[in-house]
């Protein structure tokens, strides 16, 4: 029996919401995680930081990397 189009279009999207349901409360723990994590290293160091850091800090503050100064860093972490 062959499916249709469409009846495998409506299991992909039921199985990605599935998928994405069960995977977002494992993302918003790792992300706590990491929040904590790089918030110990702001606290054990000063600019310029890990690539890894900087990036998160560029998130955070909405800002490139190369605009981020230690007053912001210092904000962030109160």
């Amino acid at each position: 029996m062959k499916i249709s189009r469409k009846l495998r279009r409506h299991i992909r999207r039921t199985d990605a919401l599935a998928t994405r349901a069960e995977n977002s409360h494992k993302k918003s723990k790792e992300r706590a995680r990491r929040d904590a994590r790089m918030m110990d290293t702001l606290k054990s160091g000063s600019l310029p930081y890990s690539p890894a850091v900087m990036s998160w800090l560029s998130r955070k503050l909405g800002q490139r990397s190369s605009r981020i100064t230690q007053e912001q860093v210092n904000s962030l972490q109160r």
